[in-house]
């Protein structure tokens, strides 16, 4: 392949990566923009394949036909409550990529530069490793966190913001001495002990983070993943992966500022972590009141009787699979003259967009899904609101107790509305740890058990 094809099919594919980006944006383009993400990658994939650097076509053919055997079947099985796990996973595959690539830079007999040029290859070498190293490990804690194979009480060890300055400071120093080694030899052991540091950051880092906040962490990691895509792509001398890795760094760094901004948190504070301090697991105390409990039956019969319903859900309705249950519960009710919506809050569930996939999935119509901001403000005249396995997005705690650990967090102010519906299984706190004193509110209504369960009885009810 002639570099002139080469060029022409890279700018070809970046171009489709960034309508991706736009068609993503929204759920009825979202399969517009996967579309064009893929046939993006085609093209990448093809035109790398037929570049000048790649001589063992066996060896690449192996090695491709391996990772497409190992995605197909990971796909093939993971539900759509593992999508947040699955992604932290994927980042972590960048990471690494991007730490072994740097090592076989530095390492490789026939690169050799001079002076500046050196100089500048061995920054990115550095960059490149001590991002993905961070992102790797990071990532892997995401994945034990969010797969309940790590609790998500933040790590809040002793001085832990001075031992990141100090890990930091530590860094850069050996960046220094990498950078001024005489020969590789030398400048290998400096990358191998920053690299170790690195893992160790990213563990810290994302340990001291709390479960309220893993969304957040979500589209942070990957943005990491995507800088360390592009010092990659620097290494290697590939304008496509550097435009492909700047695309999805500054994606993730827009997405996370939106987390943030939508949990009235700051960046530094989300890294600085301890939000969450509970852990998730603590049960209601005697002193929040009493709660009354509702049947099936009675939920059904109250929604059925309301003009106008909306609908909370949250990550108990993904891990009851209940959403297509629900899409029914819709049609049903429209049946019946009652107009039904859906609230969904930026952070509900484990990582952005996470109920809106749920929904689309069900085939649940796009008009009546309706983000925080555009329905906060009809709870006072509604007369019913179901939440389905929500916690901490609909905790009014959050306006009204200055010390607890969500103040100041923007929630559905689902309180305000006639009759409020919570399924739960039980009085857990969510996943922040935070207990909800909405569940003892008046005119709340607590329908216990398996949601899969229940909103089958509503559904039977209606």
């Amino acid at each position: 392949m002639t570099e002139g094809i080469l060029t022409t099919a890279y700018i070809a594919a970046s171009i489709l990566f960034i309508l991706a980006l736009g068609g993503l944006s929204h759920p009825e383009t979202a399969r517009r923009g996967n579309l064009y993400g893929i046939i993006g990658m085609a093209i990448a994939l093809v035109a790398t394949i037929g570049g000048a650097q790649v001589t063992s076509y066996v060896t690449l053919a192996g090695c491709m036909a391996v990772g497409a055997v190992i995605g197909i079947f990971v796909a093939s099985r993971v539900q759509m409550t593992q999508m947040p796990e699955l992604v932290a996973i994927l980042h972590s595959f960048v990471g690494l990529a991007a730490v072994l690539v740097g090592f076989a830079s530095y390492l490789d007999p026939e690169i050799h530069f001079e002076g500046v040029e050196k100089t500048i290859h061995e920054i990115e070498i550095y960059l490149g490793v001590l991002i993905g190293a961070v992102t790797f490990t990071g990532s892997v804690i995401a994945f034990g966190k969010l797969s309940a194979r790590i609790s998500s009480k933040p790590l809040a060890l002793p001085a832990r913001h001075w031992l990141n300055l100090g890990l930091g400071l530590v860094c850069l120093g050996l960046g220094f001495v990498f950078v001024g080694a005489e020969d590789t030899g030398s400048g290998l052991i400096p990358l191998l002990i920053m690299t170790l540091i690195a893992f160790v950051f990213g563990v810290h880092m994302v340990m001291a983070i709390g479960g309220a906040d893993m969304p957040v962490v979500i589209s942070m990691l990957n943005s990491y993943s995507g800088w360390a895509a592009a010092a990659t792509g620097f290494m290697l001398s590939n304008d496509l992966l550097i435009v492909t890795g700047a695309l999805v760094g500054s994606s993730g760094a827009i997405l996370s500022y939106i987390m943030c901004r939508a949990m009235n948190r700051k960046f530094l504070a989300v890294i600085a972590g301890g939000f969450g301090t509970a852990g998730g697991t603590a049960t209601a105390g005697s002193h929040q009141g009493e709660v009354v409990a509702i049947s099936a039956e009675e939920t059904a019969a109250l929604l059925k009787d309301a003009r106008n319903v909306i609908i909370v859900p949250g990550y108990g309705m993904a891990v009851a699979q209940a959403q297509h249950v629900i899409n029914e519960i819709t049609h049903k009710l429209h049946d019946h003259g009652v107009e039904v919506r859906f609230a969904i809050h930026p952070v509900a569930g484990r990582m952005p967009g996470h109920m809106n996939v749920l929904l689309a999935e069900a085939k649940i119509p796009y008009d009546i899904v309706m983000e925080m901001d555009e329905i906060n403000d009809d709870f006072p005249d509604t007369d019913t609101v179901l939440v389905i396995g929500a916690n901490d997005i609909v905790n009014p705690s959050a306006q009204t107790d200055p010390d607890s650990p969500i103040a100041g967090m923007p929630v559905l102010e689902v309180w305000k509305a006639k009759t409020v519906v919570v399924m739960k299984r039980s009085m857990a706190t969510g996943y922040a740890g935070v207990q909800n004193p909405l569940f003892f509110e008046a005119n709340t209504r607590m329908l216990f058990g398996d949601a899969r369960a229940s909103v089958d009885a509503i559904l039977a009810g209606i």
